[in-house]
């Protein structure tokens, strides 16, 4: 693909680096912002500016937040009493759509994945062991997707877990296994939340 600016093909070049988007696609979206008026390539900048200064991880969950605690951590009308395990932001985002669920979260970051170099040391399974033990937590709800790295984190957890005098339980299958989690339609994903079993029951 032949330039006639370099600053037209700096602007492609980090464009088609995030996911899913080609050179091609990079440059229609580049052309698009310039047709634009400056004013709204401005606050689409400044927006991402503020993104990537001002972001920070909820010192207690791991969700991303504006604050130091989220507001779902911070909110007075939440279960204090369970936690729902996830991989990612986007599990918290799906969870939440369902409108089933009012408990509280603890975001991993990954999963256990031995070929991709991610152990339970990369995690923050570590804080979320000591979340359950400070905190008034009665159940925990392993959410990861149903896939062979989503079951080897749960194991995981949940041999850190097992001797605490809590409730252990998982969604229940309503998620196709192999499936992620975030692309589960919501009716299915609420109603996994609230039909989950024992997690003993799962092995």
């Amino acid at each position: 693909m032949n330039f006639s600016s370099k600053l037209l093909e700096k602007a492609v070049n980090e464009v088609s680096q995030l996911p899913g988007i080609g050179k091609r696609t990079a440059l229609r979206l580049v052309l698009h912002l310039l047709k634009r008026p400056k004013e709204q390539t401005h606050y689409l900048t400044q927006a991402l500016n503020s993104l990537v200064e001002e972001m920070q991880l909820c010192e207690k969950c791991h969700n991303i937040s504006d604050v130091k605690i989220c507001e779902i951590c911070a909110s007075t009308n939440r279960n204090e009493t369970i936690i729902c395990v996830v991989e990612d932001v986007r599990d918290v985002m799906a969870i939440e759509s369902t409108a089933q669920y009012k408990g509280l979260y603890h975001v991993l970051g990954g999963k256990i994945s031995p070929m991709e170099g991610v152990g339970p040391q990369n995690l923050t399974i570590d804080s979320l062991v000591e979340r359950i033990k400070s905190e008034k937590i009665k159940e925990v709800i392993f959410a990861l997707s149903p896939t062979m790295e989503g079951d080897t984190t749960n194991f995981y957890i949940f041999k850190q877990l097992e001797k605490l005098p809590i409730k252990i339980a998982t969604i229940a299958r309503g998620i196709s296994v192999g499936d992620e989690l975030q692309y589960a339609d919501e009716v299915t994903l609420g109603r996994s939340i609230i039909n989950r079993i024992p997690f003993e029951n799962s092995l």
